[in-house]
């Protein structure tokens, strides 16, 4: 049985999804090598996951030479110099999204300062720079986009395949009330708001889905344009009338309504928001001349639980963003698989194994992120911007 040595950074929220979904792969032996990370909590974190050893410090992870993988769960804003230099020490590399984006120096409130044109531009040669660096390491740079694999979209990408269908429209949409995290509300940790931290996830789904039509059409498809609005929906409420929405937007949006037309004449929507309560939604909808697809993640209804009060569920996942548990709920039993982590941890580790490419790749990142600061540049001049 091959044999992959993982070195993690960061010991998070996303850290402890990505350790799960490690657990479940079958035929690799995966080992949970290292944990890098300042938390002060890290000990409790390596002891609970079985992780070997720890490091506080990132060029300790890099300087094992027992570790095959880089697995990057840091906040957004340290993505791309770890890339870089976990490519450049000679490990493979799984980043979370976004692979990269526009975040200043420090400067205050950039959001509102700093033109989008400026910021598409920016990122755009930093990424032309991750290109390079990653094709001159001859290491697999593997984005942490579990939409791909999530077993819906997964089925829906075969349909396309199989029946060569031309996909005329795709409307995408991740939606919830907001997060709790303080690094969220600014642009300065994050790189935008709803959009690049939720819609992020059906973008790179619907651009996925027009890569499989284009290749089982033998057809070249790209983006075209790109014309976006954004806005700050919840900044307008009292504290009195926000209820129980969590987003605390400083100079990022909290809704973003993105559309795009491809090379080919057919649409894209994609739809992010803070305000969206009831738990999180996540959905494409695929639409060919023949043929209807919805993918729906969560909340779908394969498993639905009443509960009169609160009592005992504390520890009792029901499902992302929920509000409350009391009531009838949409629960999400295996939720790492219904939303794709399972599938992509399990290419990334025979891709590893067997030296093959992912099926979320670094184009899939670079088209994504490209799209997103479009969508920001449009949104902020009232234009199409063509891509």
């Amino acid at each position: 049985m091959k044999k992959v040595n993982v070195g993690i950074v960061g010991s998070g929220f996303i850290a402890a999804i990505h350790i799960d979904s490690y657990k479940k792969v079958f035929g690799i032996d995966v080992c949970l090598k290292a944990v890098a990370s300042t938390n002060k909590m890290v000990q409790s974190f390596a002891d609970k996951y079985g992780i070997e050893k720890i490091y506080t410090r990132f060029d300790q992870l890099l300087e094992d030479t027992e570790i095959d993988v880089v697995d990057i769960c840091t906040p957004a804003h340290f993505h791309e110099d770890m890339i870089i230099r976990a490519l450049e020490a000679g490990k493979h590399v799984i980043c979370e999204k976004p692979m990269t984006g526009f975040y200043g120096t420090g400067d205050a409130n950039i959001g509102h300062t700093v033109s989008k044109k400026e910021m598409y531009h920016d990122v755009m040669k930093r990424m032309d720079k991750l290109r390079e660096v990653a094709e001159q390491s001859g290491k697999l740079f593997m984005y942490a986009e579990n939409w791909v694999y999530a077993p819906s979209i997964t089925k829906c990408a075969e349909i396309i395949k199989a029946r060569k269908s031309k996909v005329l429209l795709l409307k995408g949409e991740e939606s919830h009330s907001g997060s709790h995290a303080a690094h969220a509300a600014l642009w300065a940790h994050t790189g935008g708001g709803a959009l690049i931290r939720q819609g992020c996830h059906p973008l790179s789904a619907v651009l996925y889905l027009k890569q499989v039509e284009a290749q089982a059409r033998n057809e070249e498809i790209h983006i075209e344009s790109i014309v976006a609005e954004v806005g700050n929906i919840t900044n307008h409420l009292s504290e009195q009338d926000r209820g129980v929405i969590a987003a605390r937007p400083v100079d990022v949006e909290d809704w973003a309504n993105v559309s795009i037309t491809f090379s080919d004449g057919t649409k894209a929507a994609v739809m992010a928001g803070d305000m969206i309560v009831g738990g999180v939604r996540n959905l494409v909808e695929v639409f060919t001349p023949d043929s209807a697809h919805i993918c729906n993640m969560t909340p779908n209804n394969h498993a639905l639980s009443y509960f009169a009060n609160e009592r005992n569920l504390e520890d009792i996942f029901i499902s992302e963003k929920v509000e409350t548990k009391q009531g009838w709920q949409f629960v999400s039993p295996m939720e790492e698989y219904v939303r794709g982590y399972v599938d992509e941890f399990q290419d990334f580790m025979e891709c590893i194994a067997f030296g093959r490419n992912p099926k979320s790749d670094f184009n899939l990142a670079y088209d994504s992120t490209k799209a997103i600061y479009a969508a920001y540049w449009s949104a902020a001049e009232g234009k199409r911007i063509y891509l």
